[in-house]
C-alpha cells in the first residue's frame, strides 16, 4: 500500500521529470522516469531495432543478382549499415533494464512488432531502389526529428542512423532515376516498383493521430517531436515533386497540389495495414522463420565472442 510520503516522494519525482522535458534536458538511463515512459521507449526503440534487423532480408535477397559491381558494393554497404542500426538500437534499448536476449525472443515469440513495410516481396531490382528512395526516405523524414527526442541513448543513436539513411535514400533515387533513362521495359518496371511500394511507405508513419492513443502521450513526453500525419504529410510534399522530376506517377488519382509545395492525397487502406502488422502479410511467416533460423544457426558466434571476451579481461 503506498503511504502519503511514498506519494509525495513520487510527485517530487515526477515534477522534476516534467521540468527536465520542457527544459529540453535528455533524459538519461540513470534518471528517474515514470513506467509509463520507460513502457512507451521500450516498445518504440526495440520495434525501431527489429526494423532495422528484419529489413536487411528483403534487400539481401538482391545481392547475388545487382546488375553491376558497383550496385553490389553499394547495397552490401547499405545492408551493412542496417545491421549497424540494429546493434545502435538494441544497445539504447537495453539501458532501459530489458536484456537484448529478451527483446528477440519477444520478436520471435510475436509479442513485438516491426514495420509493416518490411513483409512485401522484392520482385526485381526496381524494388530495391523503390526501398531505398521511398521507404528510406520515409524513415528520414521520421528519424531526423527523433534526434531531438527526450530520451539520450535514443537521440544519440540517431544523429548516426540518419547521416548513413540519407546515403540509403539518394542510392534508392539513384536506381529509380537510371532506369527511367534507360529502355522502355526498365521504365516500366520502375513504375510498377513504386505502385506497389507507395502506400507501404505512407502506411509507415503509423495511423492517423486520432486513431493512435499512443501519438498524446509520446508527444507530451516529447519521445515523438512530430506527429503521425504531419510526419507522413513532409514526406508526400518532398517525395512527389522528386517522383516527377524523373518521369514517375505516384499511384494516387486523388493526389492534388494545392500549393507550391502542399498536397492532398487519398485514402490509405489501413485494413491491409491492419492485417499485415497482425502477421497477415505477404512476406510475415518468412521474414520471421528467417531471423529465428538465423538467430539459432549464429549462436556458435555469439557464444565464442563471449568466450573471446572473457578470456581478455
Amino acid at each position: 500500500m503506498t503511504t502519503k510520503l511514498e506519494s509525495a516522494q513520487t510527485a517530487e519525482l515526477l515534477a522534476d521529470f516534467e521540468k527536465k522535458i520542457n527544459a529540453e534536458i535528455k533524459i538519461e538511463p540513470s534518471d528517474w522516469m515514470p513506467d509509463a515512459y520507460r513502457q512507451h521507449l521500450i516498445r518504440q526503440i526495440s520495434q525501431h531495432a527489429h526494423s532495422e534487423v528484419i529489413g536487411m532480408q528483403p534487400e539481401a535477397n538482391w545481392i547475388t543478382r545487382a546488375p553491376s559491381l558497383r550496385s553490389k558494393k553499394i547495397l552490401l554497404a547499405k545492408i551493412q549499415d542496417e545491421g549497424g542500426h540494429g546493434l545502435y538500437l538494441y544497445s539504447a534499448a537495453e539501458t532501459l533494464g530489458v536484456s537484448r536476449e529478451q527483446y528477440i525472443a519477444w520478436l520471435h515469440q510475436g509479442k513485438a512488432k516491426y514495420a509493416s513495410v518490411f513483409n512485401y516481396p522484392t520482385l526485381n531490382w526496381a524494388d530495391i531502389g523503390a526501398i531505398g528512395w521511398l521507404v528510406d526516405g520515409a524513415a528520414i523524414v521520421n528519424q531526423v526529428s527523433l534526434q531531438r527526442t527526450s530520451y539520450g541513448p535514443y537521440s544519440r543513436a540517431m544523429v548516426r542512423i540518419c547521416k548513413e539513411e540519407s546515403f540509403h535514400q539518394r542510392q534508392g533515387y539513384e536506381i529509380m532515376w537510371r532506369m527511367m533513362q534507360g529502355t522502355n521495359d526498365q521504365q516500366r518496371m520502375a513504375q510498377d516498383a513504386i505502385d506497389r511500394w507507395w502506400w507501404p511507405a505512407l502506411m509507415m508513419f503509423g495511423p492517423h493521430d486520432s486513431d493512435s492513443p499512443r501519438t498524446s502521450h509520446a508527444m507530451l513526453w516529447k519521445i515523438k517531436r512530430e506527429s503521425n500525419d504531419v510526419l507522413r504529410e513532409k514526406f508526400i510534399n518532398k517525395t512527389v515533386p522528386q517522383s516527377e522530376l524523373i518521369g514517375l506517377k505516384v499511384p494516387d488519382p486523388n493526389l492534388k497540389k494545392i500549393s507550391d509545395e502542399t498536397y492532398t492525397h487519398g485514402d490509405i487502406n489501413w485494413e491491409e495495414f491492419r492485417q499485415v502488422i497482425n502477421g497477415n502479410g505477404p512476406c510475415n511467416q518468412e521474414r520471421l522463420e528467417h531471423h529465428i533460423r538465423a538467430h539459432r544457426e549464429g549462436a556458435w558466434v555469439r557464444e565464442a565472442a563471449l568466450q573471446s571476451d572473457f578470456r581478455n579481461q
